[in-house]
């Protein structure tokens, strides 16, 4: 694109924001005239609708019989905390990180929960060798680094019988990657993410075996109301069955619901693995035929495929901080994607949201306008030289 000829297709929906993501295609507040405003999320219309997007999400994301999934507040932060407060100090703790989300969590259980826990850190780009985990400890871990690009490929270095607990904060992975259900005891995620969804709530799903933790142990620092999910030594049951801790939003719940049914009209989690991974394969092709941008993740198999992260790699560029911003800047005026900037303690470049929301032809009329913006940047850099 020597001649800065503006691209002539624009994508339709130019949203890909790593969070709150992309709408559900098709959307429109018009989907949500069932919610039950003004009415009690305790009444049996408000416990109807609770119960049924617990029941939706178990059915889409293959959540095993005897795993418990509740509704809880704060979103997936809220839901991460609560687990790490009420269950962890039993055993040994190991806390894996690979990008900032996970560095917050290892912040909380050090310097909150003062706990002497084993740190294990990779830079952006790489994940921690789970082959060097001591699974007989409880292990803390997000799936997919949301500001990294980086993911676990599987679960197959999970042991099955491991003694200790693992906690995976899922929340860029839940609806868009298989998740193996019999390694994890308590996956967390929010609406927000690969459905697009309200921000605002979270999901925790428990194994029976963090069940069995947290009917049998009681941490050694208070437990605030909105964390406890026991009463007298047993689980409080009504958290997983729509009964939530505090009070949630009922448009919200709508909300959900709508985008579950969604889920389900194209193909469940098969549908929605496979249209995440459609959208990721577009960017990784266009970096493979323009090596001036390439993955942020060192080896395809850890490549997310929803929260891709990508930098520029060009001899030209001196500041790369200042170039991708002012790539970012270029997009975002031209109405052709908002919010596509590296996250602001990640490594400078782009992050495009390729999570199930989105459609592959956006993703494909996307990339001849980063490459406009790109050959803009570095034609302004020639002349400013």
């Amino acid at each position: 694109m020597t001649d800065l000829t503006a691209p002539a297709l624009r994508p339709a929906n130019s949203r890909f924001s790593s969070g709150p993501c992309a709408k559900i295609p098709g959307y429109s507040l018009e989907l949500l005239g069932d919610a039950p405003l003004g009415r009690s999320h305790r009444a049996a219309v408000g416990k109807a609708k609770l119960a049924a997007a617990i029941t939706l999400t178990r059915e889409i994301l293959g959540v095993p019989d005897g795993y418990r999934i509740g509704i809880v507040p704060a979103s997936d932060t809220g839901a991460v905390e609560m687990a790490m407060w009420s269950m962890l100090g039993a055993r040994p703790v190991e806390m894996l990180a690979w990008e900032s989300f996970g560095e917050g969590w290892v912040t909380d259980v050090v310097k909150q929960l003062k706990l002497q826990a084993k740190v294990k850190v990779a830079p952006y780009g790489q994940i921690v060798d789970f082959g060097t985990v001591d699974f007989d400890s409880d292990v803390v871990f997000t799936w997919n680094g949301t500001t990294s690009g980086c993911r676990l490929p599987n679960g197959s270095a999970i042991p099955a019988s491991r003694q200790g607990l693992t906690i995976c904060d899922a929340t860029s992975a839940a609806f868009a990657m298989e998740l193996p259900w019999d390694k994890l005891d308590v996956v967390t995620f929010s609406w927000q993410k690969v459905l697009g969804g309200e921000g605002g709530h979270g999901m925790i799903v428990l194994s029976p075996r963090a069940v069995e933790r947290l009917e049998s142990y009681v941490p050694a620092w208070p437990l605030p109301k909105i964390f406890r999910m026991t009463s007298k030594g047993k689980l409080i049951e009504g958290i997983f069955v729509g009964e939530t801790i505090n009070t949630p939003s009922m448009l919200a719940v709508e909300d959900y619901l709508v985008s579950l049914k969604w889920a389900k009209s194209v193909g469940g989690l098969k549908g929605l693995v496979d249209r995440a991974s459609a959208n990721a394969a577009v960017v990784w092709a266009f970096c493979a035929a323009n090596p001036w941008l390439v993955n942020l993740a060192e080896v395809p198999a850890i490549a997310s495929t929803t929260s891709v992260c990508l930098k520029f790699s060009d001899a030209r560029i001196v500041d790369g901080e200042a170039f991708a911003k002012a790539v970012a800047k270029r997009l975002e005026k031209a109405g052709v994607a908002y919010d596509v900037g590296a996250y602001r303690d990640a490594p400078p470049g782009l992050r495009i949201w390729c999570g199930s929301t989105v459609e592959t032809s956006d993703v494909a009329a996307l990339m001849p306008w980063i490459a406009h913006a790109f050959e803009a940047e570095i034609s302004a850099l020639a002349k400013a030289a």
